[in-house]
């Protein structure tokens, strides 16, 4: 687990590194992604579009244009 993850959850304090790429909008989970899916375990697409404050709709077409791009790195 990353350094800052780990102190945020010793001194139980939200993140403040809005440039973090694990870092989101949710204070109940330190803003931290990384502690949210520790504590949390697998989200579905719902559960992620309320930590993000988006719609179900637009976390569905993100994860299908990842997908979209993991299958065009994959070398069959």
């Amino acid at each position: 687990m990353k350094k800052c993850a780990e102190e945020c959850k010793l001194k139980k304090t939200a993140c403040k590194e809005k440039k973090c790429r694990y870092w989101i909008e949710y204070k109940d989970d330190f803003n931290c992604t990384l502690l949210s899916v520790q504590k949390h375990g697998k989200m579905t697409l719902r559960e992620v579009a309320e930590r993000l404050q988006i719609s179900f709709v637009r976390v569905k077409q993100i994860e299908d244009k990842a997908i979209e791009k993991l299958i065009k790195t994959v070398d069959f």
